[in-house]
C-alpha cells in the first residue's frame, strides 16, 4: 500500500468520477472517489467562479485527508441567459435539484428563445492540491454547443440530453462515452493538466498519506 500513488477525485458524483478515472486510468495511480471515502467533508461552494469552488473543492479536501486531490467544477453558461446556470449549475431549480428538475427549469427560461440564439458552453476548471492545500497545477477548458428545444439521448448525465454538439447534429446524449471522452470541457481540461501530475508523480512528489488508513 505505501508505494500506491493515490489520487482522490474530489467529487460524489459517480458518473462524473466514472469520466475522470477513464482518463486517468492509464497514468497507474490508485484512483478514489470521494464516495469511497466515509470521512471526505462536505466543502462549501462559496465561490463566485468555477476556477473558486474547484479551488476550494481540492484544497479543503487535501488538507482534511492528507492526500493530494483533484478537484473541479464544472457547468454550462447560456448566452442568452447571460451565462446561466453558470456556478449553479447543478442548483439550478433549487436546493433539492435533480438532472431532470434543471433540465426542465433550462427549457421554461428558454421557452422563446429560437435555435439561433440557444448557442452555450460547457466549462470545467480544475485544481490539483497537494496535501498540504498547495495548488500544484490548474487548467481550464470548453465545449461549445447550443440548447435544443427538448431531451435528446440517454446518455451523460446533467444537462448532456439537451447540449448538442452541432458539428454532429447529437447531444451528448446521443453521442455516448468514448465521444464525449474525446470531445468534452472535462476531458479537455483533464488532457490539460495530466501531464503535470505526471511529472509531479515521476518527480517523486507524490506519497501516500493518511487516506489510505482511512
Amino acid at each position: 500500500m505505501s508505494n500506491q500513488r493515490i489520487l482522490v477525485l474530489g467529487t460524489h458524483n459517480i458518473k462524473k468520477g466514472r469520466e475522470l478515472a477513464e482518463l486517468l486510468a492509464p497514468f497507474g495511480f490508485v484512483l478514489r472517489t470521494l464516495a469511497d471515502i466515509p470521512n471526505a467533508v462536505e466543502v462549501e461552494e462559496t465561490g463566485t467562479t468555477f476556477a473558486e469552488n474547484a479551488a476550494l473543492k481540492a484544497t479543503v479536501q487535501a488538507k482534511h485527508l492528507g492526500c493530494w486531490v483533484l478537484g473541479e467544477d464544472s457547468g454550462l453558461a447560456v448566452d442568452a441567459l447571460h451565462g446561466a446556470p453558470g456556478v449553479y449549475s447543478a442548483r439550478f431549480s433549487g436546493p433539492d435539484a435533480t438532472d431532470e428538475t434543471n433540465n426542465a427549469k433550462l427549457l421554461s427560461e428558454l421557452a422563446d428563445v429560437p435555435l439561433e440564439r440557444r448557442n452555450a458552453h460547457y466549462i470545467c476548471h480544475a485544481v490539483l492540491s497537494d496535501p498540504s492545500g498547495v495548488i500544484q497545477a490548474e487548467s481550464e477548458d470548453y465545449c461549445r454547443g447550443r440548447i435544443l428545444f427538448e431531451p435528446s439521448g440517454i446518455s451523460g448525465f446533467g444537462y448532456d440530453p439537451l447540449f448538442e454538439i452541432p458539428e454532429y447534429h447529437r447531444t451528448f446524449g446521443e453521442l455516448g462515452s468514448a465521444v464525449k471522452t474525446v470531445l468534452s470541457h472535462r476531458s479537455r481540461a483533464m488532457r490539460a493538466i495530466i501531464p503535470t501530475i505526471v511529472s509531479l508523480a515521476m518527480l517523486g512528489r507524490w506519497n501516500t498519506t493518511n487516506v489510505a488508513s482511512q
